[in-house]
């Protein structure tokens, strides 16, 4: 199934995060923070062409509407929301 955004929307899947600390003591889910990284997925019509699929991108905590696809997790979110591109 694929989603294709509409609007300035981005649709995005978040990126795993380590589940263990330095000292390699393991992190109980209920303990994680919610992640802000994310791999950008798929794009609908933005006003600006700063991002492009496979861009990883951090994004605002709390935004987006959080959606459960083939057993993937994905976040539908508004592009003003993306606060940065990481670049390697």
């Amino acid at each position: 199934m694929m989603i294709k955004p509409l609007g300035d929307r981005v649709l995005i899947k978040p990126l795993k995060e380590e589940t263990r600390t330095v000292g390699g003591i393991v992190l109980p889910d209920t303990s994680k923070e919610k992640p802000i990284k994310a791999e950008v997925i798929a794009l609908g019509k933005l006003e600006e062409e700063t991002l492009s699929i496979g861009d990883q991108v951090i994004f605002s905590k709390y935004s987006g509407t959080e959606l459960k696809m083939d057993n993937e997790e994905y976040i539908l979110i508004d592009a003003k929301d993306i606060l940065a591109i990481i670049e390697r």
